[in-house]
């Protein structure tokens, strides 16, 4: 299961990212983008991979094929691990992926650009009964790697030290993907070594939890926050991260309430990295078709002003530069 988007010819199109939406999505969804004829750049792009990267893809092309209405881009997500497949493959021209580049897959001639930035946040349901208490005290880093990693932590008294019985149900993902990865990677691990009910992908992952008063997962930013309201879904909220380990959420530490907020946290390094990464497009070697080289090109220059809007976070300057002179 995937989503998929075709651009054709453009017109105005709203990338309407409700919980709703991302569930059709996994039917093939495609779009037809009307434009007046253009001497200019032609040609057709591929793109599969990473959950994370689709919305900001999706912006891009949209974006990128109002100057250049002669190229088409055909977008779909399957997780990080089928976007370096296929572009390892060369069955697509770019492959998103959500994760660190393996050095085996380097050799296979993977070749990487940073394009942006995003973070993986745990969720939990707003039907939790304890939910006001667990908000309060935040996830200590231990009780997340006894929850998803050895698996010795049950129950909500255990995770948050609250009177109850109540269990705790743990979620991850089912395919293979970078957000999977970084959130294993915050403990020191690899997503195999995550314990929980998995899901496949992102919207599922958030559906699932937001539908299960006993859940607890983790999702990409854009997957939890809505991008015109820019706060949580209805169903779900960020379980913030109690940094300092002294049992409680700290006002600085308190950065979920909306979007613009984890963003700026994300980008002033107040929130981690693991589990905050980098994201990347990914080609089969040097690029050198025109058309592919002016669409990276456009998205680490121009395409930069964008990025914020659609929920990710603007790589600096300086690293733009060093991702422009791959290109050279």
């Amino acid at each position: 299961m995937y989503f998929s988007k075709t651009f054709t010819m453009y017109k105005t199109f709203s990338f309407n990212r409700s919980p709703l939406f991302f569930l059709l999505a996994f039917f093939l969804i495609s779009g037809n983008l009307s434009a007046q004829k253009s001497p200019g750049l032609k040609g057709r792009i591929t793109i599969t991979g990473a959950f994370a990267l689709y919305p900001m893809a999706v912006k891009w092309a949209e974006e990128f094929r109002k100057i250049h209405p002669g190229v088409k881009i055909d977008i779909s997500a399957g997780g990080a691990g089928k976007g370096m497949t296929d572009v390892i493959s060369k069955v697509v021209d770019i492959g998103m992926v959500s994760r660190d580049i393996y050095p085996e897959e380097t050799k296979k001639g993977a070749y990487a650009f940073s394009v942006t930035k995003d973070a993986v946040v745990p969720t939990i349901s707003v039907k939790n009964p304890k939910l006001p208490e667990i908000m309060a005290k935040g996830l200590k880093k231990d009780i997340a790697m006894q929850l998803w990693i050895t698996g010795s932590v049950k129950t909500l008294q255990q995770a948050f030290g609250i009177k109850t019985t109540i269990p705790v149900r743990v979620y991850t993902r089912s395919d293979a993907c970078g957000a999977a990865e970084s959130w294993a990677k915050y403990f020191g691990k690899k997503q195999e070594d995550l314990l929980g009910v998995g899901v496949f992908g992102d919207p599922g992952l958030a559906q699932a939890v937001g539908k299960d008063p006993l859940g607890i997962g983790f999702n990409n930013i854009c997957y939890v926050y809505d991008l015109n309201t820019r706060q949580p879904y209805p169903g779900m909220k960020v379980l913030p991260l109690d940094l300092n380990n002294n049992g409680k959420v700290d006002a600085d530490e308190n950065f979920y309430g909306s979007m613009d907020k984890v963003i700026a946290a994300i980008s002033s390094g107040k929130y981690p990295s693991p589990p905050a990464r980098e994201l990347y497009f990914v080609t089969s070697g040097k690029p050198m078709s025109k058309v592919l080289v002016e669409f990276i090109r456009w998205i680490l220059t121009d395409g930069q002003k964008y990025v914020n809007s659609t929920g990710f976070i603007k790589l600096p300057d300086e690293m733009l530069k060093e991702e422009l002179k791959k290109l050279k």
